[in-house]
């Protein structure tokens, strides 16, 4: 064996092993400790450690690779900065650079923003500015997610002026702002650069325009070209013009005056400002209020003019006190309406009723239940004091559909009262709330005298919103009932011939109603007001909720409760001559219109059966539905045929794309 392999350190016997000597003890520490290098940015305890197991720094010189490491500059800015490649930079942390985003290729990179909506989400936030030569306006911030998006505009580029959007092309209205206008004059242009395309909905024809024969959008409405043509003029230049369909405008002519857009119950803008300016009159309320203020400091001397003041040596005698009444009678001054000579009215079993809905009886879903059998609606409640000042928003909630001026469908077998017209009768009553008599005898007035179009005000004592109880007003009636009483007659007495009726629950607390003792008390009067011969509130209509305000809207309706507050009603329709010819007999003018009061029932009705069930059992004029026409609003189709109805996916979509 050669002399070569023995240098080599390798053993001939087994190879694996090595021949050489072991290394030293330094070179084993070095490896077994590569972390002993004391280094400058190492803290004094690091330092004092190392120093305390190896010894102190000279006795280990630095590792090469350890050097690289430290020497290494922590990113490309470091050496814009300054910075040495032997030191790094407080605050900066050594990154590798396969790990850095470039904040200045980003920027450049920027304005290559991916197009499709995928890449969009994944794209940065805020755009980079863009220069513009509109510096002096404020550019809206974009918000939320998917700000590269593009979405489009909801109106045209360039709006048409209003001088040119319901006229022909060569003959348009004159523009009081002439060459200032910042809206287009040229039609063509317009129609060509400026103008949103054209819907396909609908088969490209205008709805309003088939219904009505006419479209009050003109030029700006998204199916223009279904009633717009281009005719020859006399000089031999084409005009653009709107067609009508004259044929449409004189069969559907209603008898009722509604709005361009089929509203009713619009006021005028200079109304709205009279009320806001409190410039607006109402007389008679004004009138009642002071009376009514008057009444409550002495009861006695002021009791509707139809106090009887009583002799000692009289009292018993029924005749004389009678005989006093009727005097007294004569000398006072009645108002100009009294419940007697209000309009009549008709709740019965072929009159479903659309309950009040607020935030949801808006009008849509009311011309929706009328499209599909309601034959009785009501305004979502608007607060008193807000319409008495003319807030635009409450007084929205006034405004009624034309479908809904129509007179409700009876059946021939229906017991109406007597001098009933069901020709000028209305589906649509507005229900209010109010805390105070002389707000709802103020609302009450001006109501009647901007709403033409009104069946009924009804006055709400049956909200148990908190915010309403709290301020006196809904269900905290139910624990008022002589205010209630004065709200009720004060409001009969300034409302023209419009008739009053009242919504209520069964009470303020579970297991403590109190609705049969407020529905005596409206129907005969309250106690002071059978002393003097009042009579009646003069309630044309009560309608009962079968829960308290504590139960709101969770258990289910006491339908049992609702019987006997049917019953008591019943009961004063049937034997109302009793009180004839004694001493508390009720002015025959203080009566209700037609001398009878409607009862309805509301709560739990979501189906035919449910309207039947109640109709039968309770014994109730008519029942009114809420939440079962929330959840399927042909419940009322299902109550005119009898049977259960289901709506397919395409024809609810139908309903929805309808109205």
């Amino acid at each position: 064996m050669s002399s070569e392999t023995y240098e080599d350190g390798i053993n001939p016997l087994d190879p694996i092993q090595s021949l050489k000597s072991p290394p030293s003890i330094p070179d084993i520490e070095r490896v077994a400790h590569p972390q002993s290098t004391i280094l400058a940015e190492d803290s004094a305890v690091t330092k004092a450690e190392k120093i305390e197991r190896h010894g102190g720094p000279d006795d280990f010189p630095e590792s090469e690779a350890k050097r690289i490491k430290v020497d290494f500059p922590a990113n490309e800015e470091a050496k814009d900065n300054g910075a040495t490649a032997g030191e790094r930079r407080k605050g900066i942390a050594p990154i590798k650079p396969e790990y850095l985003v470039n904040p200045r290729a980003s920027e450049r990179d920027r304005g290559t923003a991916p197009k499709d909506d995928d890449a969009a989400e994944g794209a940065a936030h805020k755009p980079a500015r863009q220069p513009s030569d509109n510096r002096g306006k404020r550019k809206e911030k974009s918000r939320g997610q998917n700000t590269s998006r593009n979405f489009g505009s909801s109106k045209d580029e360039v709006g048409l002026c209003g001088s040119r959007t319901t006229r022909p092309e060569f003959s348009p209205d004159e523009c009081q702002y002439g060459e200032k206008c910042r809206f287009e004059h040229d039609l063509r242009k317009y129609l060509k650069d400026w103008k949103r395309e054209d819907l396909t909905t609908f088969g490209g024809i205008c709805p309003i325009w088939k219904m009505n024969g006419r479209c009050n959008v003109g030029w700006k409405c998204r199916f223009v070209g279904s009633h717009m043509i281009e005719r020859e003029a006399e000089d031999g230049r084409t005009e653009l013009i709107l067609t009508e369909n004259s044929e449409i405008n004189n069969s559907a002519k209603l008898e009722v005056k509604s709005t361009s857009n089929g509203t009713l119950n619009d006021i005028p803008v200079q109304a709205r400002t009279e009320l806001t300016k409190r410039k607006f009159k109402t007389l008679k309320a004004d009138a009642y209020n002071k009376w009514l203020d008057s009444q409550t400091q002495k009861p006695e001397d002021q009791t509707d003019g139809q106090a009887v003041k009583k002799d000692p040596d009289l009292e018993d005698d029924i005749d004389s006190q009678k005989q006093d009444r009727e005097d007294n009678r004569a000398r006072y001054i009645s108002p100009p309406f009294l419940p007697s000579e209000k309009r009549r009215i008709y709740f019965g079993p072929d009159t479903p009723v659309l309950a009040p809905l607020t935030t949801q009886g808006n009008l849509p879903f009311r011309r929706l239940c009328v499209n599909l059998g309601a034959q009785l609606t009501y305004s979502e409640m608007a607060m008193s004091l807000p319409l008495i000042q003319g807030q635009k928003s409450e007084w929205a909630l006034m405004r009624a559909h034309e479908t809904e001026a129509t007179p409700p469908s009876l059946s021939p077998t229906s017991a109406v009262v007597k001098d009933y017209d069901n020709a000028h009768d209305l589906k649509f009553g507005a229900q209010i709330a109010a805390n105070k008599p002389w707000q709802a005898v103020k609302t009450a007035e001006i109501l009647t005298t901007l709403c033409p179009h009104l069946r009924l005000i009804d006055l709400n004592c049956g909200c148990p919103i908190d915010l309403v109880y709290r301020a006196g007003a809904g269900s905290a009636l139910l624990d008022s009932q002589a205010k209630l009483e004065k709200m009720v007659r004060g409001m009969n007495a300034v409302s023209n011939d419009v008739p009053i009726t009242v919504k209520i629950r069964m009470g303020t607390k579970d297991n403590k109603p109190t609705a049969l003792k407020l529905v005596e008390r409206l129907v005969y009067g309250g106690e002071e007001a059978q002393m003097y011969g009042r009579g009646s509130s003069g309630a044309a209509a009560i309608t009962l909720h079968g829960r308290s305000r504590q139960q709101r809207y969770t258990k289910s309706a006491d339908w049992e409760y609702i019987a006997d507050c049917a019953a008591l009603i019943r009961r004063f329709n049937e034997k109302g001559d009793e009180l004839v010819d004694t001493v508390n007999e009720a002015d025959p003018r203080m009566q209700p219109a037609g001398g009878k009061v409607y009862f309805i029932g509301n709560g739990d009705c979501y189906s035919h059966e449910d309207y039947q069930r109640h109709l039968s059992e309770a014994k109730v004029d008519s029942v009114m539905v809420a939440r079962g026409a929330l959840i399927k609003p042909w419940v009322f189709e299902e109550i005119e045929k009898g049977q259960y109805l289901d709506k397919s996916a395409t024809e609810r979509l139908a309903l929805v794309e309808q109205f």
